[in-house]
């Protein structure tokens, strides 16, 4: 009953620091949900890169460094069995 007679005597710094208490709660809030899809958006599985158009795979661009004799015959075989060996299973 106390409270009933107030005549508001605070004046606009009450409106003030509650107008900056909502603005602060709501770019919070914001912030949060965006970090929060950006989490779960990053722990996606990787993109397959050699299924974009134009992409070679790693194969490819070995045979081709081959090819222009940028590595012998020895790093291509060894390099050709580790792409092999290390293939992620489908």
């Amino acid at each position: 009953m106390m409270l009933m007679g107030y005549s508001g005597s605070g004046g606009w710094v009450g409106w003030l620091v509650m107008v900056l208490v909502m603005i602060v709660f709501w770019t919070l809030l914001i912030a949060g949900l965006v970090a929060l899809v950006r989490f779960l958006l990053s722990s996606s599985p990787a993109t397959d890169f050699t299924a974009l158009p134009g992409a070679a795979n790693a194969e490819d661009v070995l045979a081709e460094r081959y090819a222009l004799g940028e590595i012998d015959d020895g790093e291509y075989h060894r390099r050709l069995a580790l792409i092999r060996q290390n293939k992620p299973v489908r």
